[in-house]
């Protein structure tokens, strides 16, 4: 149950208070209620300039063996269907030795970019990178040669 106030004094103050909060607190209010949310919203499919050194930093810690890479070719960006959205992706094939210092032979990767960056490089589908335009890719075929890789 809430309680009256019925002291004269402190009704009397009330719209003195009210009067000299309200014009500091309103602007601050206003300000949050007319913040365009979109605006601050990234865009997801900025288009990767970068996506080849984000694809050879990535490789460089995803593969067992990043040394003497062969048979390396990359697609360029292109916008495609990535699960229920569209982005920027980039496929990337390479033979690239295992853990055994063995070739495993080519296998497609694809790399899904999100606002510009790399969000995801993981085994492609034939329905992602079936048709895609490979152009070599000698960077990813010297990725160690020029870091100190171990």
């Amino acid at each position: 149950m809430a309680r009256r106030v019925t002291n004269p004094c402190l009704l009397a103050a009330l719209p003195l208070a009210l009067a000299l909060t309200l014009p500091l607190t309103l602007p601050l209010i206003l300000a949050a209620c007319s913040s365009d949310k979109k605006e601050t919203e990234e865009n997801p499919n900025v288009f990767p300039a970068d996506y080849k050194n984000e694809i050879l930093t990535t490789m460089t810690t995803m593969l067992d063996d990043p040394t003497n890479v062969r048979s390396a070719y990359i697609s360029d960006p292109i916008l495609r269907a990535a699960g229920k959205d569209e982005r920027y992706i980039v496929c990337v094939r390479s033979d690239s030795r295992n853990v055994y210092k063995q070739y495993a032979g080519n296998k497609d990767r694809v790399g899904i970019f999100y606002g510009g960056h790399l969000n995801q490089l993981i085994d492609a589908t034939k329905e992602q990178c079936g048709n895609a335009a490979y152009k070599p890719f000698p960077e990813l075929e010297h990725l160690c040669q020029a870091k100190k890789c171990v």
